[in-house]
């Protein structure tokens, strides 16, 4: 790509949702400065600490401390992972909103490929996994997940596991966001398809976790997300709740 044809994103908020990630915020906060100068002349990074442990909270403050392009919003408690994404969706300032965890498993320069994706013809570009590079059973795990989503809720892309998009910031205009587990990407494509949001999808690389803990696969929440997905469902596709506006 040429540097005229990075810089063509107006203005960009990228934030992490950080749950005790210390080994790896660091690199992904530099990598995030790095890439973003690269396409774009005005933005943001933003920590969202989710109620991380002491140690974590110290290296935020530090990278707040020493980039004026970071800022870092605390978490007393832990919300979950939904709700440190509707934080950091509801924190962002500029007309482009990337998103994705504070764990490494995805390569933030790649963000790159979504924003030379991205046009006037599109609202989201959505990351899918290559290859997913995680245990035996997360991997089926997830496999399961995703057709039984796209199947239920129509969703119109191949991954909604994959926390790796580039969205402009207006289509939240048309819905609001209600959940606090894993289950917000499944609410928010669907709420994005219904109110009329283009999709371009990327491929791009997933890697092993070197760091922080999962919010996602333990028995507890796996039991808290099957009972907050039956919810979602009921609610979202049987009695079409949640939309400000159709497009």
């Amino acid at each position: 790509m040429t540097e005229e044809r990075q810089k063509k994103l107006s203005s960009l908020s990228i934030f992490f949702p950080v749950y005790n990630d210390w080994g790896t915020i660091t690199t992904m906060a530099a990598q995030a400065i790095t890439a973003a100068e690269k396409i774009t002349d005005d933005y943001e990074v933003i920590l969202v600490d989710d109620g991380s442990e002491e140690k974590t909270q110290e290296i935020l403050d530090f990278l707040e401390s020493r980039f004026s392009q970071i800022r870092v919003i605390h978490h007393e408690h832990n919300r979950g992972y939904g709700g440190a994404l509707r934080t950091g969706f509801r924190e962002s300032r500029k007309e482009f909103i990337f998103y994705t965890d504070g764990d490494a498993q995805y390569d933030v320069r790649q963000l790159l490929l979504l924003a030379d994706a991205m046009n006037e013809q599109v609202d989201v570009v959505n990351g899918f996994k290559i290859k997913r590079h995680d245990p035996y059973y997360r991997v089926v795990l997830g496999k399961i997940y995703q057709y039984t989503s796209r199947f239920l809720f129509s969703l119109p892309i191949e991954d909604v596991d994959c926390d790796f998009r580039l969205m402009r910031r207006s289509i939240f205009d048309r819905f609001e966001l209600s959940s606090n587990s894993g289950t917000i990407c499944v609410e928010m494509i669907h709420k994005m398809s219904r109110t009329g949001c283009r999709f371009a999808e990327v491929g791009v690389n997933h890697f092993f976790r070197s760091s922080g803990k999962s919010q996602y696969f333990n028995f507890v929440r796996l039991f808290h997300v099957a009972r907050d997905y039956s919810r979602l469902w009921f609610r979202l596709v049987v009695r079409k709740e949640g939309l400000h506006a159709q497009a």
